[in-house]
């Protein structure tokens, strides 16, 4: 059965909640006075959760960090220090072909406070005109057209037709809050954080496949604000830093770091990979990313098991290929002993489980799709560095 989406404010509970009979639990994000501090699994009985079970499964979910949090607010303390101006900011939207989606990302923008930033949709190849249609309803959003295909072109696009310090991306199928993007730029008052994440939670749990996905892949990182450094963690490690639903980059960082490599991707034979890649560069060039859980985005998660299942190789083969250009072209000669020991600690372990129908395996189809990607991800890396060097060269 389906699972609920929740956020609730634990200083403020209802006496009972009620949900659609068809849901058999809730997935809870956890609050206090607006700050999201854990989250919990709760059983559904007849559409109802009551007030008393609410309660005590939320404050035992929260543990420390209630308390930890409550007393930060008694003693008006915040980790990130003060700020005196926040960077003017622009937010941009890659999308292709799906205005649906699109337009339920806008209209949360739409919502966000006025701290005079821009908003930018990069519609990146796309087929029709929905998306240009779909954008002249939205009279503060500016609409650029991005003809060769990949996530990280349209990203690069947007980094360079941006106005502001700082660009936050988002993408199209993602649902950021009100205070999404105040949460980011509160971040860049270090000169050393070149990059913010936030925490994104599921939309939506409606299908086997979501479920899944949020199980095995999630693309929330925690709820503790975390300071990466590469003096202080290995830079070729970055999936603890957050995803690129979420993220903003200072302009700077063009110069300082560079842009998107376009040979990674959605849209290439890399699939995806480019966002783990810029956070090694980042890292490596010695300044700081910042994750951030006050920032929250809802991302709605593939609802079919056919397109999780090409997620999961998409993710196999992004790994790979980032990897494959982080030893080629940097030297980086760690790469082989991350993925000896993602195989022989992670991969083998889940497939064996799963072929054994141990409690709560992933399926096995899943792993083997994953498998199947980091297969190919090598191979896949120097096609995709081929189809750009002939798209450059068509292009000059």
């Amino acid at each position: 059965m389906a699972t609920a989406i929740l956020d609730l404010e634990i200083s403020k509970l209802p006496p009972e909640i009620t949900v659609e009979e068809r849901y058999s639990k809730a997935l809870v994000l956890i609050r206090l006075h607006g700050k999201p501090i854990a989250q919990a699994q709760i059983p559904v009985v007849a559409g109802r959760i009551e007030g008393a079970q609410l309660r005590e499964s939320l404050m035992n979910a929260a543990g420390d960090n209630l308390w930890k949090n409550w007393l930060y607010d008694a003693l008006e303390w915040d980790e990130r220090g003060a700020v005196e101006t926040i960077p003017i900011a622009t937010v941009a939207v890659c999308t292709r072909d799906r205005p649906e989606d699109l337009q339920r990302c806008l209209d949360a923008l739409m919502l966000l406070p006025d701290d005079g930033q821009e908003y930018l949709v990069i519609d990146n190849c796309p087929a029709t005109d929905a998306t240009m249609e779909l954008v002249k309803n939205y009279p503060k959003v500016r609409y650029v057209r991005e003809d060769v295909a990949g996530s990280s072109t349209a990203r690069n696009r947007a980094l360079l037709e941006a106005k502001g310090e700082v660009i936050a991306l988002t993408d199209d199928d993602a649902v950021p809050d009100p205070n999404w993007l105040r949460s980011l730029l509160w971040n860049f008052s270090d000169p050393r954080v070149m990059c913010v994440t936030g925490l994104v939670m599921p939309l939506e749990l409606e299908t086997e496949a979501q479920e899944w996905f949020e199980r095995y892949s999630p693309h929330g990182r925690g709820f503790e604000r975390r300071i990466f450094d590469g003096a202080h963690c290995n830079p070729l490690i970055v999936a603890p830093v957050g995803v690129s639903a979420s993220m903003a980059l200072r302009k700077s960082s063009i110069d300082c770091i560079g842009l998107f490599d376009e040979a990674l991707g959605v849209g290439t034979p890399a699939k995806c990979g480019e966002d783990h890649e810029l956070y090694t560069r980042i890292l490596t060039a010695g300044y700081r990313i910042v994750y951030e859980p006050r920032a929250v985005s809802w991302h709605r998660h593939r609802r079919e098991w056919e397109d999780l299942r090409k997620v999961m190789y998409c993710y196999g083969v992004g790994v790979y290929a980032f990897w494959t250009r982080t030893l080629v072209k940097n030297r980086e000669l760690g790469v082989p002993l991350l993925a000896w020991g993602w195989l022989r600690y992670k991969q083998i372990p889940e497939l064996f489980a799963s072929l054994r129908k141990q409690p709560d395996a992933v399926p096995s189809d899943l792993l083997l799709a994953q498998l199947r990607g980091c297969l190919n991800g090598p191979m896949a890396y120097f096609a995709s560095r081929k189809r750009l060097q002939e798209v450059k060269e068509k292009v000059s």
